[in-house]
């Protein structure tokens, strides 16, 4: 019988105050909403699911970070400091860092449990549809880039940005929204796909169409 104290939403509230349309708060409650109803289809252990949902941007995710291509470790590091200090034992500790390590789209750890899969899905679910547009559209404007620039032909091959050539939000479109839905893992996770990539889809094609002033 598990002894330990749960995190909740109110609880973990105070760890993310920083206004981001990106990492912020807004962005726990809705990845903590899915992984609600993905962990539920799945059959995942929902004390280790959603508390690592809770906890899987707590550090190293806000705006003026340095190092937010390293916030996955970083959270799981705290949420092994908040998590020890609750009573949970080393076994679900590890759990819910292996969760929170493995979430990122640019992983360098493999989901390997059913827990880190779900999470993974729920937090790449919200970069598509209309929230992913519109997270994928703050973060161009934090970083300073434009909505929309004509992609070179190396970007398009490869990946990879020509000398000068900005990283538009048509560009994050282009290297990593429309595959988002082939990455998934759970069966749950790609049904509730299919609607958002459609949009995304559907979004992209009138911008073009709009920039080109044929709509």
């Amino acid at each position: 019988m598990k002894t330990h104290r749960i995190l909740d939403l109110q609880t973990v509230h105070e760890l993310y105050p920083y206004p981001d349309p990106v990492h912020g708060f807004d962005h726990i409650e809705r990845v903590y909403k899915l992984c609600q109803v993905i962990g539920k289809a799945e059959g995942a252990d929902a004390d280790v699911l959603l508390t690592a949902a809770l906890l899987h941007d707590c550090d190293g995710s806000d705006p003026t970070s340095q190092n937010r291509c390293e916030h996955h470790l970083l959270s799981a590091q705290r949420a092994g400091s908040i998590l020890h200090e609750m009573d949970w034992i080393d076994e679900d500790i590890q759990k819910v860092q292996h969760c929170i390590r493995a979430h990122r789209f640019r992983k360098s750890e493999v989901p390997q449990t059913i827990e880190a899969m779900c999470l993974f899905d729920a937090d790449k679910l919200d970069v598509i549809g209309a929230i992913g547009i519109a997270r994928t559209i703050g973060y161009a404007v934090q970083a300073g880039e434009p909505i929309y620039c004509k992609p070179s032909s190396q970007f398009i091959e490869t990946g990879v940005l020509s000398e000068g050539e900005h990283h538009s939000v048509y560009h994050e479109y282009l290297f990593k929204l429309r595959k988002v839905q082939d990455t998934l893992y759970t069966e749950t996770g790609r049904k509730l796909a299919h609607g958002r990539n459609a949009f995304l889809e559907t979004f992209f094609n009138q911008l073009i169409n709009e920039v080109d002033g044929r709509r």
